[in-house]
């Protein structure tokens, strides 16, 4: 059985080492690239304001935020939710890289080291290189109703996410992790990719690479 998380994150800003806070984590379960159902979504008060950069792109007001859960208060069972699991996520150092300094602020240990990580940016970049590979623009490329995304929300992004990737990574076939691989690739759907040719094993995000994320938020989105 393969067991697969894809996730998104909203956030306060671009970089955790400028005081930003995750605000809202949305989760999709694949068991054998199937959905189950048994997704997660959480909003949290990131305790401080809400600059309004960020508030124009998710929709999340301070106010909004006051009353629901501090990170220390679901750390434990995100952490069961997505134990034993391979993640996915569109520019996964980014969203990894804000959990990793959640952790770390409430003295846990980062968790990037203990998953592998998949992240659905350098699949996109693989297989249409260099064209636009936002989350609306491979919506708009694969033919997917991405038209209630009027604001960023980590669930629906996460729900988007996942036929993204389905459809990049062959629909229902299954992915040749440890298979070995068919005679011809030529014959595969021109959607499927092999992932385990992809370096795509994420590290903890530096903050050159926070500062791309910017960048690329601001060319793509």
């Amino acid at each position: 059985m393969s067991r697969q998380i894809i996730f998104d994150t909203e956030t306060t800003g671009i970089s955790p080492d400028t005081g930003d806070r995750i605000v809202e984590i949305g989760c999709i379960e694949l068991i054998d690239r199937a959905q189950t159902g048994n997704n997660f979504h959480v909003y949290l008060n990131p305790e401080r304001d809400m600059p309004d950069g960020a508030f124009k792109v998710h929709g999340l007001s301070a106010d909004f935020l006051s009353d629901k859960p501090l990170f220390k208060d679901i750390a434990e069972s995100f952490l069961e939710y997505i134990q034993d699991a391979e993640l996915i996520a569109h520019n996964s150092k980014f969203d990894m890289g804000f959990l990793d300094a959640e952790y770390l602020r409430i003295g846990m240990d980062i968790i990037t080291p203990k998953f592998r990580v998949i992240d659905t940016l350098a699949i996109a970049k693989e297989l249409r290189p260099g064209q636009r590979n936002s989350l609306d623009a491979l919506c708009r490329a694969y033919s997917i109703d991405n038209t209630k995304r009027t604001l960023h929300g980590a669930l629906l992004d996460a729900q988007l996410l996942t036929e993204v990737y389905l459809t990049m990574t062959g629909g229902q076939y299954s992915l040749m992790l440890d298979d070995a691989k068919p005679q011809s690739m030529d014959n595969l759907n021109v959607g499927m990719v092999c992932l385990q040719d992809l370096n795509i094993h994420i590290i903890h995000a530096s903050a050159d690479e926070l500062e791309a994320h910017q960048e690329f938020s601001r060319t793509h989105l």
